[in-house]
């Protein structure tokens, strides 16, 4: 009889575990190159129903930052919680580029800590990270990265499979990145980037496409308001609504299978939109993403918070919420040593491990503030930038305390370099011909390109860069300041570019 209710007791305990762990599913949408031109950010032009809906129903950050304005480095920062600096995916991965994460950042790379906690881990659309053993996924899903649509109906599958396990899906959508060709239908001689859209005004599959007037369009203060840009941002906010599109059917799927109650839902952005002023910058405008958290067991929704996160935060957050976060280390509960990981694959040849011991993350969890909009989490948040392309090498740090902003052009003296796609850019070329003193946004051409040491900025009502104040004497405590602080993080966070302050 004893031992019969001892073997009730563990089936009713594993059962337990079981419906536990089923009910802490984890959907973490990323999106390619989108600033925070959505509804529920104030924007009253874009088509974002859904994602507006899901900030009605969770929480909202108002101040949300990448790291790092670059495709690649900032996604290795997202599935590591450590800064690329760091990690050592200082650009990008793919073709001739070939920056990869150190391999002993296995220990602390989002899909492994969430498979060590039991998740069945996929990933569909955009990757851009290396190398695959590290950030490796259970399931990879194939399906058309410019139709988030099509995307959330292959995730259908994975999302409903007959496994008593949780899911961790990583859904990055190639929208609204560049790309896909030039709109030859457009009158001026500069022709705008398609964006992923069709050309004529067709539609991709199982899509409602939303198309913009150009004269519709929000001109962030980092643009200029020509019919160039006007005619990109209508190329950039169709894309976007294609976006939105995707989330909605992701979220139908939840709601037919009854777990739209049991999955944690994060939307963000890798960085900010693909021009000039934003992506490839350590600029508000390349910085500032969208961010979005819908936990179906926090009680208080539809809250905005003014709490300043960084995507440092993003694994140490998840894995909180599946229940796997050392708080006290912040770092995993089943941390597995990247020696004794390696030891075991038999790898012999310890190359591009990294000096770290790699056994606690940069960032830390958001879990516990959601719901609260009057809570706090960083003081202050952390650039840094040193490759896009390979060529365009030019590091730059900064350091951002909600009123002043610093950036450190390490390469000042060189031109700014540019990424191929945002010099071709009809936005661009269209200011460039018009010569060194013509305005674009909030500088000129030449300023622009042409960069000084040091960038110091009152964000105020603005909240982009508006005036360089680091020449002014007024501001000589502030500059001092913040620059004790970005050479204090640079330290905390082991930056191999502190050595800069010693010459150059």
């Amino acid at each position: 009889m004893e031992s019969m209710r001892l073997l009730l007791s563990l089936v009713t305990l594993l059962l337990s575990v079981s419906v536990f762990a089923a009910e802490r599913n984890i959907i973490f949408i990323i999106t390619d190159d989108q600033s925070p031109t959505l509804g529920c950010y104030g924007d009253p032009v874009a088509y974002s129903p859904a994602v507006d809906r899901l900030a009605e129903d969770g929480t909202l950050f108002i101040r949300a930052y990448a790291t790092t304005a670059s495709c690649s480095a900032s996604r290795s920062v997202v599935m590591s919680g450590l800064h690329n600096h760091h990690n050592g995916q200082y650009g990008h991965t793919h073709a001739y580029h070939k920056f990869e994460s150190y391999r002993n950042v296995v220990s602390l790379a989002l899909p492994r800590v969430l498979a060590n906690e039991g998740y069945r881990t996929a990933q569909i659309g955009k990757y851009h990270v290396a190398p695959e053993e590290v950030f490796h996924y259970e399931t990879y899903l194939r399906a058309n990265g410019r139709n988030a649509v099509q995307m959330a109906n292959v995730s259908e599958s994975f999302i409903t499979a007959d496994d008593p396990r949780p899911f961790f899906l990583y859904f990055a959508t190639n929208d609204p990145h560049r790309g896909g060709g030039k709109d030859e239908y457009f009158a001026g001689k500069l022709k705008p980037d398609l964006f992923g859209n069709l050309p004529n005004d067709a539609a991709h599959e199982g899509v409602n496409e939303v198309i913009y007037d150009p004269d519709d369009v929000v001109i962030p203060p980092f643009l200029p308001d020509t019919a160039e840009s006007r005619s990109e941002l209508a190329q950039y906010y169709q894309s976007t609504a294609r976006v939105d599109q995707g989330v909605e059917r992701l979220i139908e799927i939840l709601k037919e299978n009854d777990l739209f109650d049991k999955t944690l839902i994060v939307f963000t952005a890798d960085h900010g939109m693909a021009f000039a002023g934003a992506k490839t910058t350590i600029f508000e405008g390349g910085l500032r993403v969208p961010f979005i958290v819908r936990n179906p067991y926090e009680k208080n929704r539809g809250v905005q918070s003014d709490a300043m996160i960084s995507h440092i935060d993003i694994t140490p957050s998840l894995l909180d919420f599946a229940g796997g976060l050392d708080k006290t280390k912040n770092a995993p509960k089943k941390l597995i040593p990247a020696s004794k990981y390696w030891k075991k694959k038999d790898y012999v040849f310890m190359e591009n491990m990294g000096k770290d011991e790699y056994n606690k993350y940069h960032g830390k969890s958001w879990i516990g503030i959601l719901g609260n909009s009057r809570a706090n989490h960083w003081e202050v948040v952390f650039g840094s930038h040193t490759f896009h392309e390979i060529q365009m090498y030019y590091p730059m740090r900064s350091v951002n305390n909600g009123r002043y902003k610093l950036i450190w052009n390490i390469a000042a003296g060189l031109p700014y370099p540019f990424a191929s796609d945002l010099w071709a850019s009809s936005t661009w070329q269209a200011s460039l011909a018009k010569g060194p003193d013509t305005e674009y946004g909030m500088m000129t051409v030449d300023e622009y390109v042409n960069r000084p040491t040091w960038q110091l900025y009152e964000l105020g009502e603005v909240g982009y860069e508006d005036k360089n104040l680091a020449e002014d004497p007024h501001y000589a405590k502030v500059l001092n300041k913040m620059k004790a602080k970005l050479k204090e993080y640079q330290k905390t966070m082991n930056d191999p570019w502190i050595m800069k302050w010693e010459y150059e």
